[in-house]
């Protein structure tokens, strides 16, 4: 696997390729990789003979620099992983490369719509730096297709809008949300939790079966405000637990609704400890 910080090197490579009649597939990260990325990998090796990751820290997508400071880094760890996963080429630019006149000066994509509820209304700005930084590694890299993952819904939702409108010619796939044995989907942010609080992030899974098994059961659709006090006293009973937003809405048109059935997209965050945590599924 190559492994490149430059930007043209990468534009180089990748022209090669294409120029030998090969398809490439990308898989943008932040890095810390776990079974969730290499499934993506996966993903992206079954449809293109050359698979391209990358590894950046955005510093323009969180809304808490703290945050930012904390995000794990383990760069030589997710290199091994992702080499024995099959990716042929690992591009982990710089703040630098990316940002080269600065992040106030920076020219940023501003998304809307499926930007702005959820996770656009409780991370100001979030969905500006990510929808910028996606497009910056896409004109790098220029791949026939991009694969993202379906916990970030909202995200993959954001790109594919934002691909739409800015009329990017590249192909998006959403990989199914991978979990761990007891439910909980795979996430950078879950090396955060303590011992004591680990068990208690299950509580996101367990919210998502409880609603799924209300929408089986009932034989009509059940106001969302019912449904959401009682998936949110399920999880506030776990002590370290503390529903940021919890939301169903229209997966074609991302409004909410006000009852819930067959069909309904859930979304929820929820802080465990200092750990915030993101789940979603159809119902």
């Amino acid at each position: 696997m190559l492994q490149i910080t430059d930007a043209a090197t990468v534009r180089a490579t990748v022209h090669g390729w294409r120029a030998a009649g090969e398809r490439i597939a990308f898989v943008p990260t932040m890095g810390n990789v776990h079974e969730g990325h290499l499934r993506l990998v996966d993903t992206a090796r079954a449809q293109a003979a050359r698979v391209v990751v990358s590894v950046f820290v955005n510093p323009t997508q969180f809304d808490r620099p703290d945050d930012f400071d904390r995000y794990p880094r383990t760069l030589d760890a997710d290199a091994r992983a992702l080499a024995g996963r099959g990716a042929d080429l690992l591009f982990t630019p710089d703040v630098e490369t990316l940002y080269p006149h600065g992040l106030d000066l920076a020219a940023y994509v501003e998304p809307t719509h499926s930007a702005q509820p959820l996770e656009g209304e409780f991370r100001p700005g979030h969905f500006r730096g990510m929808a910028t930084v996606v497009t910056k590694l896409l004109n790098l890299v220029q791949p026939d297709c991009a694969v993202f993952g379906q916990k970030d819904y909202q995200q993959a939702l954001v790109v594919r809008s934002m691909m739409r409108d800015l009329d990017v010619p590249y192909r998006l796939t959403v990989v199914p949300t991978v979990r761990e044995r007891d439910g909980l989907a795979m996430s950078s942010r879950n090396k955060y939790l303590s011992a004591d609080e680990r068990p208690q992030a299950v509580a996101l899974w367990q919210a998502i079966q409880q609603a799924r098994h209300a929408v089986r059961t009932a034989k009509r659709g059940i106001p969302a405000s019912r449904l959401r006090a009682e998936l949110r006293w399920l999880i506030e009973t776990r002590p370290a637990a503390r529903v940021d937003y919890l939301e169903f809405f229209d997966p074609r048109t991302f409004q909410p609704v006000s009852h819930v059935c067959c069909g309904t997209h859930f979304a929820l965050a929820v802080f465990v400890g200092k750990t915030r945590l993101i789940d979603n599924a159809r119902l």
